[in-house]
């Protein structure tokens, strides 16, 4: 089972993004290999608009079980809900210590986007 994970470098020690369509990387972590996978975003760091959406088009191609991030906004939260994507929103710290979090059951599925629409 894989998970995706906002983050602001490309390895375990990374600081979870707080932004989700703007993050320098995703990180694809396996959970029972437990294997990390750093997926530069480069093309919607600087994008004028459509970057949540375009970012969640790229983690929904890795088919996770749930996405961890920061905040996550109307637009990239409804293309991850359409793609069966749970969206886990509020998570910090480090990449490793919130993989540990999910493991263990406490981190939970937000209901909706948590940051209104830029747009």
């Amino acid at each position: 089972m894989k998970i995706v994970i906002s983050a602001n470098g490309p390895d375990w020690d990374a600081q979870v993004e707080p932004r989700f369509g703007r993050a320098p990387y995703f990180l694809v972590v396996d959970l029972t290999s437990m294997t990390c996978e750093a997926v530069p975003n480069r093309q919607n760091l600087q994008a004028s608009q459509g970057a949540g959406v375009q970012a969640a088009a790229l983690v929904a191609g890795y088919r996770p079980a749930a996405v961890l991030t920061g905040h996550c906004g109307p637009k990239a939260f409804q293309t991850l809900k359409a793609a069966s994507i749970p969206v886990i929103v509020g998570v910090e710290g480090k990449v490793r210590e919130a993989v540990d979090r999910y493991k263990t059951g406490q981190l939970k599925p937000a209901k909706g986007p948590d940051v209104h629409s830029h747009w």
